[in-house]
């Protein structure tokens, strides 16, 4: 009888696999791209909750505004848009025109309650004449104070109402003949600066956009190392001035002008937005022969903040007067005193956004041009 032979089977050893343990959603255990995104949507849904809590709309004003436009394009035609639409909502008439356009023969055609004028240098004076003396209100928004009081000086006599966003000004244009002069300064466009719902495209800790303007040139060169060694941007025309921009060009997006758009983006997705006005005193773009000092913030200043975006601004004199510094934004005296609080914010994010979700609450319930509009008309026509 044959007997086969077997080979004997080595039975195959099954190493237990280690347990799994469950992603933990300490911060502390978090890495840093996850922790950004918890804390992105945390800044995001207490955004949203703010701007969902019910308002009570206004109403509609049974006017007729004829509305002409700066004329001036980009960046001014984003104003005109913040401008037409807000009033689309708020008056039952709304006309447009251009300035080269004949609006003193559209004006008798239509007969309006108001003509409103945005800027006013490309809209020739003797169209305004010939408005008022059909006996049609006139009223300028003037963009640019202090900045072409040379220029505005002989233009804002010629309308019934003078608004500007600079309180220096005021008395400078009833000193020279305007008896209606009124302060108003720009605003944010919630339709344009808003939180995303989404996470934002751009990823920084650090956003500066706008033109390199001489004193911001000379202000930031000098600290460029500190600023450039987070993850940081800048954005706009004549960053070529600075003296080391060959060393950081890779930072400076040059010579593109940003749509609001990409502009909410870059502020959704920034840490800390900084803020430096242009001075009164640089006479290669101004024509401010009287050297008249801005004390009123500039327009980006509530567009930052309507983004619930830490801004980091320098301290204008009438800034407390639309947010409370270090509760609502943060402001800075010195170049020292603006890295410190930069480092500050970067290592505190708890504190970084709770200023500005307060800053956004402020600007949300006080810095629409829906506000400013429902004051421009209040102060014409009455309440």
């Amino acid at each position: 009888m044959a007997i086969k032979r077997v080979k004997a089977s080595r039975k195959k050893t099954v190493r237990a696999r280690p347990k799994r343990l469950p992603y933990s959603v300490n911060p502390a255990n978090q890495s840093t791209s996850f922790q950004r995104g918890y804390d992105d949507g945390y800044l995001r849904g207490r955004a949203h909750f703010i701007m969902n809590r019910a308002v009570e709309p206004s109403p509609v004003r049974p006017l007729h505004v004829l509305y002409v436009s700066s004329g001036k394009g980009f960046p001014y035609s984003p104003l005109d848009e913040a401008i037409r639409g807000t009033l689309r909502d708020m008056v039952t008439t709304l006309h447009t025109a251009e300035p080269h356009e004949p609006v003193a023969e559209m004006t008798a055609l239509l007969k309006p309650d108001l003509v409103l004028v945005l800027d006013g240098m490309y809209f020739p004076v003797e169209q305004v004449d010939a408005i008022r003396n059909q006996g049609i209100q006139t009223a300028i928004w003037l963009t640019d104070d202090p900045y072409y009081t040379d220029i505005t000086l002989n233009i804002a006599p010629r309308y019934d109402y003078v608004f500007t966003l600079e309180l220096n000004c005021i008395e400078l244009y009833e000193s020279h003949g305007c008896s209606e002069v009124h302060y108003l300064p720009f605003a944010a466009y919630l339709p344009q600066f808003h939180p995303s719902k989404m996470p934002a495209l751009h990823r920084r800790d650090i956003s500066f956009i706008g033109s390199g303007y001489w004193n911001r040139v000379n202000y930031f060169n000098p600290l460029l190392p500190q600023i450039m060694s987070h993850q940081t941007v800048f954005n706009g025309i004549w960053w070529d001035r600075l003296p080391d921009f060959k060393k950081y060009k890779h930072k400076i997006e040059l010579n593109r002008w940003m749509s609001p758009e990409e502009t909410k983006e870059v502020y959704n997705g920034t840490k800390i937005v900084l803020n430096l006005h242009r001075s009164h005193e640089d006479d290669s773009v101004n024509n401010n022969s009287l050297k008249i000092p801005a004390l009123s913030p500039n327009p980006r200043t509530f567009e930052i903040s309507a983004c619930a975006t830490l801004q980091l601004t320098d301290a204008r004199g009438d800034l407390a007067r639309f947010y409370k510094p270090g509760v609502e934004i943060e402001t800075y005296e010195t170049a020292a005193e603006m890295m410190d609080k930069i480092e500050y914010y970067l290592a505190n994010e708890d504190k970084r956004r709770a200023i500005a979700l307060r800053g956004f609450e402020r600007t949300w319930k006080e810095h629409s041009y829906h506000h400013r509009m429902e004051s421009l008309l209040q102060t014409i026509f009455g309440s």
